[in-house]
């Protein structure tokens, strides 16, 4: 559901390949997850409803995804993103103008290709940086813009268990980075995605009122 080429929802048969299937597929996990954001952001119907990171309401979910990444990338060399209208003024076409400029840099070879470097990770194709670090965050926030909103929160069960359990083999980089708060504990029987959630910080029982 959008009205955009670069972010519209993969066909039936895409659909059934699972996203933890696709690390040699950048382009495609990220056309997947960053579809289901945008079915979000389209979800959206109060932009200032607040949201489970300290300080943020729901349309500062958007504009860090929007923001940091178009950084990330000019401060390695890579190539400039279109900006869409502030996030403040317009955050569904804000969000949708970024998305397609990142699915447009991955689906085509050459600017994919093109090598990032960066001081804490060395040198990463544009196409495995994205994946790695971007299409990640994308999907981890979705979380909170859903549950913030009120929508579907459901994260994909696979994929949660396989970013854990990369995450949890560097947690002390991750810790350091200031990008993720304390662990907050959950049950030991607790579902992949309860786990996840948990470890990047969040509550994974919160709810917007304390609902």
């Amino acid at each position: 559901m959008t009205t955009s080429e670069g972010t519209r929802p993969p066909s039936p048969a895409a659909s059934s390949v699972a996203l933890t299937a696709l690390a040699d597929r950048p382009a495609e996990r990220h056309r997947r997850i960053a579809g289901t954001f945008t079915d979000r952001v389209l979800g959206t119907r109060d932009w200032d409803a607040p949201a489970r990171v300290a300080g943020w309401v729901a349309r500062d979910v958007v504009g860090h995804l929007c923001e940091w990444f178009t950084g990330f990338l000019e401060a390695g060399g890579g190539p400039a993103l279109r900006h869409g209208p502030p996030v403040d003024e317009d955050p569904v076409r804000a969000w949708q103008t970024h998305a397609d400029a990142v699915q447009r840099l991955l689906d085509d070879p050459t600017t994919a290709a093109l090598t990032l470097r960066n001081p804490h990770m060395g040198e990463l194709s544009v196409a495995t940086a994205t994946d790695m670090i971007y299409t990640a965050d994308v999907f981890m926030h979705t979380w909170d813009l859903a549950r913030a909103t009120g929508q579907d929160d459901h994260l994909d069960t696979g994929f949660c268990g396989l970013l854990l359990g990369g995450m949890e083999q560097m947690e002390d980089v991750i810790r350091s980075s200031g990008q993720y708060g304390p662990r907050v504990a959950v049950p030991d029987d607790s579902d992949a995605q309860t786990r996840l959630l948990g470890f990047i910080g969040r509550d994974p029982f919160w709810r917007p009122g304390g609902r």
